[in-house]
């Protein structure tokens, strides 16, 4: 009997836990590793000072409420050095906001190459999330290699849109040049 019982709690317990840690239906563990690698991508490049701005923004280029719902918790928590951090979401690319990180969801990959041009020099980070967007002009393009988030990375497109990065980051990517 004592058995019995001893079992039926663990049961119990062990139901009450996992029903306690679930995840809600709409959690997107995509969106989460992307917003961490989003963020740790700022510690190994090193942007022009050539504005006087307190704050560090990420436009993000499209829709995915989950992303951006994660990287406002980032914001909320992180720095990029002693600046703030800020997320802009926008539908299509505004070149109205001095962004540091621009990251163009897939359903805008069209817009790449113009942005890349568009980009040429002013020291902001092109990320994209499509075949061949390393190719196409971004400097770091996500991709998905056995089931296993990852991403590539163009060190020439980087210093085309004036960046300098750490030779370490190279061996972190999936090098494209």
């Amino acid at each position: 009997m004592l058995k019995r019982a001893a079992y039926w709690i663990g049961v119990l317990v062990f139901t009450y836990l996992s029903v306690g840690f679930q995840q809600p239906n709409n959690y997107d563990i995509n969106a989460k590793v992307k917003a961490v690698y989003l963020y740790n991508f700022t510690r190994y490049f090193e942007w022009p000072d050539n504005t006087k701005s307190t704050t560090f923004v990420i436009q993000v280029v499209g829709k995915n409420d989950a992303l951006i719902a994660e990287l406002a918790i980032l914001a909320g928590k992180k720095k990029v050095g002693s600046k703030s951090l800020e997320i802009k979401n926008t539908e299509t690319y505004n070149a109205q906001i001095m962004s540091n990180v621009v990251f163009l969801l897939p359903e805008n990959a069209k817009l790449l190459k113009d942005l890349s041009s568009k980009l040429k020099g002013k020291g902001c980070l092109l990320v994209s999330e499509s075949v061949g967007g390393a190719k196409q002009g971004a400097s770091i393009n996500f991709v998905v290699v056995d089931n296993k988030q990852k991403f590539e990375y163009s060190k020439s497109n980087a210093i085309r849109l004036g960046l300098k990065t750490s030779e370490d980051f190279q061996a972190l990517a999936i090098p494209v040049d």
